[in-house]
């Protein structure tokens, strides 16, 4: 499915399949932002613990994991397609690099902002990571496309190797070490929950399969429907025997249905091997599907998936405002909903929070309330070609 661009000199038509990918994946991280700000156990449990958590609420945080190794792996297919569709090796890593440098930027400010309604403290999430990572692929895309890709998958296959490494065991080296591939806090008040390393392999994977998308649509299906396979084969023997992948192997649990969750239970912070492998295995099995969608539903979809940034700013400041007006508004104190991101004691000390049926009704309000302003922002923006709205 793609859609011609008509206007004289505009590139070559977009894979609408790409923006679906993403629009859904950013429907999904807002259900599990939703659940941060109002999910009754969101600070006070593992809902990824096989021994405490329930299908459902295992359920709607797994899910969620394909969101952040899919959105920077499609970040660097999009930037291989824009480096052969008008941009040239100079214009595009200077792309690369002020964009990374910009969502950096956002990440500290804006963004922190809108998680905790005060400057309390740092958090170098999901947009610090991919920022950090266009600012290493500027540099990686003067070398050939599949060098670029074989540094990738080395990055994603043997940065394992170097969790054992603890950040207090290297000096004064150690906050450079939690930047790069542990999570923890910078003092005085920065936490790095998404260390850099594995996701410039991720990005950087994303980068040399790129040309996988030029091919024509059935040798592309086939050949993505043969990556998600094998991915996700390699995630059942390398996890399944517990041979390598992960940091954590998986126990016996009392029960078929918990020794699911244990098998499932794979690192994100940083991602391992075996969390790649489960999340981008399924993803490259859904594109060509994608392709061929239609109605309303994949129109959401690239609604969506056409204005990323804008969804993402837009929706941590409305779900973080909903709390706050639901709960003062039931009598909470004011101060329990600021900085808790930070510091969520407060919040779990005053019994906040609700069932998964109120998180859901909330997640569908605010996509909703955001769809509308998703469609007109990603309708400017292919309307019009000012270089501005290419970093928003």
């Amino acid at each position: 499915m793609t859609e011609p661009v008509t206007a004289e000199g505009a590139p070559k038509p977009r894979l609408t399949s790409i923006d679906m990918l993403r629009g859904l994946v950013i429907i999904l991280m807002a259900l599990d932002h939703v659940r941060d700000f109002f999910h009754a156990t969101a600070y006070s449990m593992d809902p990824l613990d096989p021994t405490k958590t329930h299908f459902w609420l295992y359920l709607t945080r797994w899910i969620t994991h394909f969101c952040a190794p899919t959105f920077v792996l499609l970040a660097g297919v999009s930037a291989f397609l824009q480096g052969t569709n008008g941009k040239g090796k100079k214009a595009l890593s200077w792309f690369l690099l002020t964009r990374g440098l910009w969502l950096i930027l956002l990440e500290l400010t804006l963004i922190n902002f809108g998680w905790n309604f005060t400057f309390a403290g740092f958090g170098l999430i999901v947009i610090w990571a991919i920022g950090a990572a266009m600012v290493v692929l500027a540099a990686l895309v003067w070398l050939p496309t599949r060098v670029v890709l074989g540094i990738g998958v080395a990055i994603i296959v043997g940065h394992v190797l170097l969790a054992p490494i603890d950040a207090n065991a290297v000096g004064a080296l150690g906050p450079l070490w939690v930047l790069l591939m542990e999570p923890g806090f910078i003092p005085p008040m920065t936490f790095v929950g998404y260390p850099v390393i594995p996701w410039i392999g991720v990005m950087a994977f994303g980068y040399g399969i790129a040309p996988v998308f030029q091919l024509e649509p059935a040798r592309r299906a086939r050949i993505l429907t043969i990556l998600g396979l094998s991915m996700i084969g390699a995630f059942l023997v390398l996890r399944g025997f517990n041979l390598y992948g992960d940091p954590a192997p998986w126990k016996d649990q009392p029960g078929v249905l918990r020794d699911g969750f244990a098998l499932f239970n794979v690192a994100k912070y940083p991602p391992s091997l075996a969390y790649v492998l489960i999340t981008l295995g399924p993803a490259f099995l859904l594109l060509p599907h994608l392709e061929k969608a239609k109605g309303w539903f994949a129109q959401v979809l690239l609604d969506f998936g056409r204005a990323p940034m804008a969804f993402y700013v837009l929706h941590i400041f409305l779900g973080h405002a909903l709390m706050l007006i639901i709960g003062v508004a039931m009598g909470f104190p004011l101060q329990v909903f600021l900085g808790f991101m930070a510091n969520p004691q407060p919040l779990i000390e005053s019994g906040w929070g609700f069932s998964l049926g109120v998180v859901y009704a909330v997640w569908l309000l605010v996509l909703v309330l955001l769809w509308p302003i998703c469609r007109w922002w990603g309708r400017l923006k292919q309307r019009r070609r000012d270089w501005w709205l290419s970093y928003l």
